[in-house]
């Protein structure tokens, strides 16, 4: 399952309390994520639902911040569970939590507007950190589906300023490649959050890029990291 230690969840310092709402139809999962997620005091956990249609309902009902979602649920799966939560909640964040790993699946996901995707058996601080990237805005993949994403989507021309990206810049980025939220990368590199915001609005500036999803594929097919 998961083993929680004394890790640190490092979500952006104007988060209070991070209401969670988990949909996962494996009791025994479900017990191990509720008992991870409850160790750390930004996260509450205010419902649980073991189907997709009761999936949406809670999250209707209790407006989470954030629902960790499995995709291969009874009567509605969680991708399409996904897509109405979204299209009813658009500021609820939704974190994949499951052992589906095809690229159709994987792609669904991210189409359906799940702001992570995480592969189950991984450790609770992979969880944490997409956890705290969906908080930020940020797109999160779990690092053994994203090489699969990165070769399935068109390649991009890496047009704009990317010989212009300095050295704190490419370091930054760097960390973005690997999965890190803006608030890991600041504490990585000794700066400020509103710093490491500066150097990503620098970056996706200057590879013409709209998010960081698309700033890492443009720096591993550039060579840039």
């Amino acid at each position: 399952m998961f083993q929680n230690n004394t890790l640190r969840l490092n979500l952006p310092a104007n988060t209070s309390v991070l209401r969670i709402l988990i949909v996962e139809d494996d009791p025994m999962m479900q017990l191990g994520l509720e008992q991870s997620l409850m160790a750390h005091p930004q996260l509450e956990i205010v419902g649980q639902a073991e189907d997709g249609y009761l999936g949406v309902q809670a999250a209707l009902k209790l407006k989470p911040d954030l629902v960790v979602m499995d995709i291969g649920l009874p009567r509605l799966d969680g991708i399409a569970a996904t897509q109405q939560i979204k299209a009813a909640l658009p500021e609820t964040h939704v974190v994949m939590l499951t052992s589906h790993q095809t690229d159709t699946e994987i792609i669904a996901a991210l189409s359906s507007g799940a702001d992570a995707y995480c592969i189950k058996g991984a450790s609770v601080e992979r969880l944490l950190s997409a956890i705290a990237a969906a908080v930020e805005g940020a797109t999160y993949l779990d690092p053994q589906v994203a090489r699969r994403v990165i070769d399935n989507l068109k390649p991009p021309s890496p047009s704009g300023n990317a010989a212009n990206l300095s050295g704190r810049e490419l370091e930054v980025l760097k960390l973005m490649v690997e999965g890190l939220s803006n608030p890991e990368i600041a504490q990585k590199l000794y700066l400020s959050p509103n710093t490491v915001k500066t150097h990503v609005r620098g970056i996706m500036n200057k590879l013409s890029v709209d998010d960081r999803v698309q700033a890492a594929v443009v720096a591993l097919r550039s060579g840039l990291v």
